[in-house]
C-alpha cells in the first residue's frame, strides 16, 4: 500500500448558502391545505393540528402545524378541574415561550402603534423540520389569512429587508410580521406577529387577529371548556389559500486535492504481481510500468480508512504522467 501525506494546501474548505422551496415537491407556495381526521380527532388534536399538502393518504406529507396557546389557560379543558389555568392552551403557550425566550417568565409581546401589548392568545405555526432544513429564508415569507366570510384577506411578511441589525432571542434571530408580501412591508403600525427563522416558527398575536376579524373569535374567556380553536386558526389559513416561504441551509464542503506525481504510484502493490522469489511477474512492468487509478482512499494518522472516492473511469498512470484528483466531501 502506498501512502502520501496531504500538505496544508491540499485541503480547502468551502461554504455555500443554498435556498429552495420549503414545501413538498419543490412547491414555492401552498394553496391547498388538508388535515387528517385521525389526528384532529385524537388527543393530540387538542394541542395542535398537522397541515398536509394532499388529501390522498399515499401522497400526504406534513408541511406545518398550527396550535392555539393562552397564557391564562383559557379556551381549553383543564387537566384538573381544581387547578385553574392548567390546560392544553397554557401548556402550548408555556412550551413556545420556553423554546423561544429561554425562560418561563418572558411573555410574548407585540407592538401596536408604538405601544407594547401582551395578548393572552397566541397562534403558533411550526414548519415541519424536513421542510425548513437549517432555517427559513427571511424575506421570502407570504402568509395570507382570510376572514371567516372570505370577504377580506390579510397578507403577512417579515421585516428582515428593512433592518440594518438583526435582533436575537434564545431561539436565534427574530423579525416582526407586518402587512405585506415577500419581504415588502406595507404598514408597520400593527405588528401581527414574529418570525423565528432559525427554528422555523411563526408566533402571531391571536387577540389582534380576532379583533381585526381575520380569525373567528376565540372563546378564550371560557376556562375548562374544550373549544376547537385550532380549527379556527386552520380555517383562516386555508381560506387565505397562500403560504409561501423558502428554506435556507449552508452546505459546507471539503475539497481534497490528491496529487500523484510522475514518479509516484506507478507500480502495483498487489501481491499477485510478485513471484515467490520476489521478482515482478510481468517483465513489461520493469522499465515502463503502467497502472490505472480507480479509487482513492483517505486515511488518518493511524492508517484507518475514513473514506473512499471512486473515479468514474480508470485513470492511466505511468512515469510520463501526473494526475490531480479533486475529491469533494459535503456535510
Amino acid at each position: 500500500m502506498s501512502y502520501r501525506r496531504f500538505d496544508n494546501d491540499d485541503i480547502v474548505v468551502s461554504a455555500d448558502s443554498i435556498t429552495s422551496p420549503a414545501w413538498s415537491n419543490n412547491a414555492v407556495t401552498l394553496t391547498s391545505f388538508y388535515t387528517s381526521s385521525t389526528q384532529t380527532g385524537a388527543d393530540s388534536g387538542k394541542y395542535y393540528y398537522y397541515v398536509y399538502n394532499s388529501e390522498t393518504a399515499a401522497s400526504q406529507e406534513i408541511q406545518f402545524a398550527v396550535a392555539y396557546g393562552n397564557k391564562l389557560g383559557s379556551g381549553s379543558a383543564l387537566y384538573d378541574a381544581g387547578i385553574s389555568g392548567s390546560s392544553y392552551s397554557s401548556t402550548v403557550y408555556g412550551q413556545f415561550r420556553t423554546l423561544i425566550n429561554g425562560d418561563e417568565d418572558t411573555n410574548f409581546t407585540f407592538d401596536e402603534s408604538g405601544s407594547s401589548v401582551t395578548p393572552n392568545s397566541i397562534v403558533a405555526l411550526s414548519v415541519q423540520r424536513a421542510r425548513f432544513k437549517e432555517k427559513l429564508l427571511p424575506g421570502s415569507l407570504t402568509l395570507k389569512l382570510s376572514t371567516p366570510s372570505g370577504s377580506g384577506v390579510l397578507p403577512l411578511t417579515d421585516n428582515s429587508k428593512d433592518l440594518a441589525t438583526d435582533t436575537f432571542v434564545d431561539a436565534g434571530r427574530v423579525y416582526s410580521l407586518y402587512s405585506g408580501e415577500a419581504g415588502t412591508v406595507n404598514n408597520t403600525s400593527t405588528e401581527y406577529g414574529k418570525m423565528y427563522p432559525d427554528v422555523g416558527i411563526l408566533i402571531l398575536n391571536g387577540d389582534r387577529l380576532v379583533t381585526d376579524g381575520f380569525i373567528e373569535g376565540f372563546d378564550a374567556s371560557s376556562n375548562n371548556t374544550a373549544l376547537n380553536n385550532n380549527n379556527r386558526i386552520y380555517n383562516a389559513i386555508s381560506g387565505g389559500a397562500h403560504f409561501s416561504v423558502r428554506s435556507d441551509e449552508t452546505l459546507t464542503s471539503n475539497f481534497v486535492f490528491v496529487r500523484a506525481r510522475n514518479s509516484e504510484f506507478n507500480y502495483s502493490t498487489n501481491p499477485s504481481n510478485i513471484t515467490g522469489s520476489g521478482e515482478l511477474r510481468h517483465s513489461v512492468m520493469i522499465d515502463n510500468p503502467q497502472g490505472y487509478i480507480t479509487q482513492v482512499g483517505l486515511y488518518n494518522d493511524s492508517n484507518d480508512l475514513l473514506a473512499v472516492a471512486k473515479l468514474s473511469t480508470p485513470l492511466l498512470k505511468d512515469f510520463t504522467k501526473e494526475s490531480l484528483i479533486r475529491i469533494k466531501l459535503d456535510y
